[in-house]
């Protein structure tokens, strides 16, 4: 399977842009950007709710930057830089993508806001409903089968 935007030439600060210009188009009333190490952040207030969006960046050492993928041949140092700067490139693309169809679905009457953004919707704590809540999933589930995955028909007699 293919990553979406994988040979994008679009640069990281056009697709950061872009997503600020789109959520500025659909109503958002603050946003702002930053890093730290190997993770961006994108955060916006919308609905009256704050929203934010860790994005995790690749590490430069890891293999498929320093070694071509077909031979497993050091890359030079320049090979090196335009392989993790294309997945960089790559990821923000795809969160771009993520934001824009998120908000038409909104938009589209599909979903509500919160339905959309729920896991990354910051609780007066700092952390998201999913930081809080996606540990508890795992435990829900232990020892449990799924449930069906069509549920069957509601009795009329009770």
């Amino acid at each position: 399977m293919s990553r979406y935007a994988a040979d994008t030439s679009v640069r990281s600060e056009q697709s950061r842009a872009e997503i600020e210009r789109t959520l500025s188009r659909y109503g958002a009333t603050g946003f702002m950007y930053g890093w730290t190490g190997n993770q961006a952040v994108i955060a916006f207030e919308m609905q009256a709710l704050r929203v934010r969006f860790n994005l995790p960046m690749p590490n430069v050492a890891d293999r498929q930057f320093t070694h071509t993928p077909a031979k497993g041949q050091l890359r030079s140092v320049e090979g090196q830089r335009e392989a993790y700067e294309q997945a960089v490139r790559q990821r923000w693309r795809a969160l771009a993508l993520v934001v824009k169809a998120k908000l038409e679905a909104v938009e589209s009457g599909i979903t509500t806001f919160e339905e959309e953004f729920l896991a990354h919707i910051v609780l007066p704590g700092g952390r998201t409903v999913g930081e809080h809540t996606i540990p508890a999933i795992g435990d829900a589930y232990a020892g449990r089968p799924l449930p069906p995955l069509l549920p069957a028909p509601e009795r009329a007699d009770g």
